[in-house]
């Protein structure tokens, strides 16, 4: 049996990969007629990394995002990232109806990709693969290899080939 995929996630990162990967979830949606969904993860900081944070801002002279609330991080991530994706369905006259819902979420990047996979009923999830060392994986994990292992529906893992264009 085909597969019938009617919404897609894809699990954005704001790094010069997005457009690449988000590129391949057009490719898909455009096969199936199908709707992509955005999740970005940013876990909240503990306490120590909260207090390096706010340090290497005032050395930085930006002590005004110290009165910023995290919704207002949230929604720099979200126009950042609908501007990405309509730049996207620009340059492949895409309608601009391919894009579902864009989600900012400060829950870990597993936790937020299964919940939205979940929300948004995806049949389908894309990610981007970082390279990562044996070491970094086998302490930590990747987030893909997290996925992978607890996904109940089909990922497709998308990695930056070598001297990809940033942006």
């Amino acid at each position: 049996m085909l597969p019938n995929i009617q919404n897609i996630l894809l699990a954005a990162g704001l790094g010069h990969d997005t457009r690449y990967v988000l590129e391949y979830a057009l490719s898909q949606a455009q096969k199936y007629g199908a709707k992509i969904h955005l999740v970005h993860s940013h876990e909240a900081l503990n306490i120590t990394d909260q207090g390096l944070a706010e340090i290497l801002m005032l050395q930085e002279g930006m002590e005004d995002d110290f009165d910023k609330s995290p919704l207002d991080t949230e929604e720099k991530v979200r126009a950042y990232l609908q501007e990405i994706c309509l730049k996207v369905l620009a340059e492949y006259a895409a309608d601009a109806e391919v894009i579902g819902n864009i989600r900012v979420s400060a829950h870990s990047p597993k936790a937020a990709i299964l919940t939205a996979a979940d929300d948004f009923k995806a049949d389908l999830i894309v990610m981007g693969s970082h390279r990562h060392s044996v070491v970094a994986d086998a302490l930590l994990g990747s987030t893909t290899m997290k996925i992978l292992h607890s996904a109940i529906i089909p990922v497709l893992v998308v990695r930056l080939p070598e001297g990809a264009p940033a942006g």
